[in-house]
């Protein structure tokens, strides 16, 4: 591929910050402003608060991902933040929490088309894994955030998901008596939204994990015995068959943006829900692939149940839509191919993660 094939496949930094800005404005801002409006927003100056650095957990291969400046990773926040993620209180009739749509065990997805929130309302988007988030320049399957802490608000807000107005939400906080002291112990105050994010995206950053053979595969420069003969045919039809033009790195993703030819019509715009325009109706986030093994079911909408539903949807090239990708086009695999190349995918699979202690699991709620 020609190097300027490639730029025109993937989305210009400098082009999609332009696109958005009229969407973060419409989708994020609006939320934002009307908490402060509301008076939610405290940022006071408060006595300064003890605390130690957190320290993560780097696999090989990966960088130290980039932490705010206004909110640093510590101890005291991860720890809040991984209460409050498994915590019900959080739901309007506190009777889900972050973790239900994000269960550990299934690489923090449900494994459910769609998620299921407050009073049996569905989601309109499958749940992503929060596995290595902490990486991510965006998110949402549009992209719309930029960032954890603004992420972190749109969950709770949403009617079908979690449906708590954020005012009951920081009241019902600061009359709880546990996390009332657990905030002051914190950051030196009462509970405010900014605390309330603060927490949440400290906690989501320390979920990195990726201790799979892929990454030993590669890491040893395609070392022997790692892989089995069906593993290493089905890494080389990945290869092969372009796959990895999207799907590349130690994140198994680029981040752009892809129509795949999922439908003719899609009901869900896509990217064009954030730019308005038309030639981006039908394009989502490129999505990581490590652990895909766990996180069925598939695609923005979760269509497809299984890794050979998915293998089968890109062998046969996809629907046409005028903005498909020129990425997708029928493979024409054999059967031993297609099951060669489902091998292949589950080597991505951290198979520590369905046993991982401390901060991948549900803490101890220390009240009644």
């Amino acid at each position: 591929m020609s190097p300027q094939r490639r730029r025109d496949a993937k989305y210009n930094d400098e082009e999609f910050s332009s696109r958005l800005r009229a969407s973060v404005v419409k989708c994020c801002i609006s939320t934002i402003l009307s908490a402060l409006l509301a008076g939610l927003f405290l940022f006071s100056c408060g006595k300064k608060y003890q605390d130690k650095e957190f320290e993560l957990n780097i696999p090989p291969g990966f960088s130290q991902p980039n932490i705010p400046n206004d909110n640093p990773l510590t101890e005291k926040k991860v720890e809040l933040g991984q209460l409050l993620f498994f915590d019900p209180i959080l739901s309007d009739d506190s009777t889900i929490s972050c973790a239900s749509c994000h269960v550990p065990e299934l690489a923090f997805t449900d494994g459910r088309k769609l998620p299921l929130g407050i009073k049996g309302n569905l989601g309109n988007r499958n749940s992503p894994s929060l596995v290595n988030v902490a990486y991510y320049p965006y998110f949402f399957a549009e992209g719309k955030v930029n960032n954890l802490e603004t992420q972190a608000l749109a969950p709770g807000l949403h009617s079908s998901e979690m449906g708590t107005e954020m005012r009951k939400m920081i009241y019902r906080l600061r009359n709880n008596s546990f996390y009332s002291k657990k905030f002051k112990d914190v950051f030196g105050e009462e509970v405010d939204v900014k605390h309330f994010v603060y927490v949440l995206a400290c906690y989501e950053r320390t979920l990195i994990a990726c201790n799979n053979r892929y990454a030993e595969f590669i890491g040893n420069l395609n070392a022997t015995g790692v892989f089995s003969e069906e593993e290493i045919d089905g890494y080389n039809l990945f290869v092969e068959n372009d796959c990895d033009e999207c799907h590349t790195g130690s994140l198994m993703t680029d981040f752009s943006f892809q129509n795949i030819g999922l439908y003719e019509w899609y009901d869900d715009p896509g990217l064009a829900r954030a730019t308005d325009l038309p030639g981006d109706s039908g394009k989502f986030k490129t999505p990581t692939l490590l652990n895909v093994e766990y996180t069925a079911p598939y695609m923005h909408d979760g269509s497809l149940a299984s890794l050979e539903e998915v293998v089968e949807f890109y062998n046969s090239g996809g629907k046409a839509h005028k903005n498909k990708s020129e990425f997708i086009k029928p493979l024409n695999l054999t059967d031993i191919e297609k099951k060669s190349l489902v091998s292949f995918l589950k080597t991505l699979t951290d198979d520590d993660l369905k046993n991982k202690n401390g901060i991948f699991k549900k803490p101890t709620l220390k009240y009644n």
